[in-house]
C-alpha cells in the first residue's frame, strides 16, 4: 500500500524540567500529562480515539483527525489543559509538579501503511517546542505557567483574528524564533504571564539562544517579568525602545 499525504493540525507537548527526577516521578508526571490532556480533549469535544497520540518519553505528539478546524486544537483545549495541570500541581509534591510546553503547527504529513506519520511539519513543530521564547514563557510566574504554548506563523494566520471565541489577537505575544536552521516569527500564549494573554502591549520576545531551564526561586511571591527570568538564566539582557517593544539580546561569552 502506497503512503498517503494529508494536511493535518499538529500539537506537541513537552514536560519542562523532567530530567533528573528518577523513574518513579517521571512515570507519575507522564501519567499526569496524559490524563490532563485526555480530559481536556473530552471537554473540547474531541474524541481521543480519533487523535493519533505518540508518547515521546517526556511529552507527546498529537496528530488531529482530518478536517478538524484548526481553532479547535487551541480553544478550549489549551485553557482546559492548563486548568487540569494547575489542579494536579496543587495536590502534587514539589518533585511531581508539571509545567508543559506546547507547540502547534499544521501541514502535509505522510502516513505509512503501518500507521506511522512523518514529514517536514514535524521538524517545524520540534523547533518551536525547543525555542528560547517558549522556554522563557514556561517559567514566567511564581510557580511557572502550567501550560505555555507557541503557534507557528501559519497556524496563527489560519486561526487567530477570524472571530473564533477565545482567540482574540490580544491573547498572543509575537516572538522571533531561531533554532538551528529554523528562523521564523511565531506567537506565544501563556496564561498569567505579564506579557501574555490580553496584555495588549504588542511587546515582542525574541531569543537566539536556547536558555537553561530556570526554576522560580522558592518562596518568591508575585509575578516575575521576562527581564527577571532572563537575568536569572544569565543568557541575555532585556532592553526596550521608545515604542515599548521589548527584546532579549543574548550576552556575549568570552
Amino acid at each position: 500500500m502506497n503512503p498517503r499525504y494529508e494536511y493535518r493540525a499538529l500539537l506537541a507537548c513537552d514536560i519542562a524540567g523532567s530530567a533528573g527526577r528518577g523513574q518513579q516521578r517521571l512515570q507519575e508526571i507522564r501519567g499526569a500529562l496524559r490524563s490532563a490532556l485526555s480530559e481536556a480533549l473530552g471537554v473540547a469535544e474531541l474524541d481521543s480515539r480519533d487523535v493519533s497520540y505518540v508518547d515521546t518519553g517526556d511529552g507527546c505528539r498529537l496528530v488531529a483527525p482530518a478536517g478538524l478546524p484548526k481553532a479547535e486544537l487551541l480553544v478550549p483545549l489549551l485553557p482546559e489543559l492548563s486548568v487540569r495541570i494547575r489542579a494536579h500541581n496543587r495536590q502534587a509534591g514539589s518533585d511531581a509538579r508539571v509545567r508543559v510546553r506546547a507547540a502547534v503547527h499544521a501541514g502535509e504529513v505522510r502516513f505509512e501503511s503501518d500507521g506511522t506519520v512523518s514529514g517536514t511539519p514535524f521538524e517545524t513543530l520540534a523547533r518551536l517546542l525547543d525555542s528560547g521564547p517558549l522556554r522563557h514563557a514556561a517559567v514566567v510566574g511564581p510557580d511557572g505557567a502550567p501550560v505555555a504554548a507557541i503557534l507557528s506563523q501559519h497556524y496563527y494566520e489560519e486561526t487567530v483574528g477570524h472571530g473564533y471565541e477565545g482567540l482574540e489577537t490580544g491573547a498572543f505575544t509575537a516572538a522571533d524564533v531561531l533554532v538551528k536552521e529554523y528562523a521564523a516569527r511565531a506567537w506565544l500564549w501563556y496564561p498569567g504571564s505579564p506579557v501574555g494573554p490580553h496584555g495588549g502591549s504588542g511587546r515582542e520576545v525574541g531569543s537566539h539562544e536556547r536558555p537553561a531551564e530556570v526554576e522560580p526561586p522558592t518562596g518568591e511571591s508575585g509575578p516575575r517579568t521576562v527581564e527577571q527570568v532572563v537575568r536569572a538564566a544569565d543568557h541575555g539582557t532585556v532592553f526596550a525602545v521608545a515604542s515599548g517593544v521589548q527584546h532579549i539580546r543574548p550576552d556575549e561569552r568570552g
